[in-house]
């Protein structure tokens, strides 16, 4: 299946390989109801991570660096990704959910998106 992605202008190249990462996994990666879904979108100030259930298409937990807990936090973005990584851990423990499949939503598995993966973990998640 060939999948056409629009280049545009400025960083065109970079996020239409983003954008074609994304598809790929998304292709493969489904969340369900016994182990939904852990989404983790970033950009240049923020990360945010969402779990959820593909089949009812709903949030079951949520965190954020604009979450009231972290937003005045001391340190730099990947210090920041790993409080998101273990908040987001906590709520979706609190919620029931133990395992979950983890969507790097075409960002490459380095960095920020390592650490929030790697603190969810040690807080208990399983993926």
């Amino acid at each position: 299946m060939t999948v056409s992605v629009k280049i545009g202008k400025g960083n065109g190249y970079k996020n239409a390989a983003r954008k074609r990462r994304a598809i790929r996994v998304r292709k493969r990666v489904v969340g369900t109801e016994v182990r939904p879904r852990l989404v983790v979108t970033r950009s240049n100030r923020h990360m945010v991570a969402q779990v959820i259930d593909d089949a009812k298409g709903h949030t079951l937990a949520s965190a954020s660096t604009l979450d009231v807990s972290i937003k005045g936090a001391e340190g730099d973005k990947t210090e920041l990704a790993k409080k998101v990584g273990s908040l987001v851990a906590e709520r979706a423990k609190a919620a029931g959910i133990e395992s979950v499949v983890f969507d790097r939503a075409g960002n490459r598995y380095a960095g920020r998106i390592a650490a929030l993966a790697d603190a969810a973990r040690e807080a208990g998640l399983d993926f």
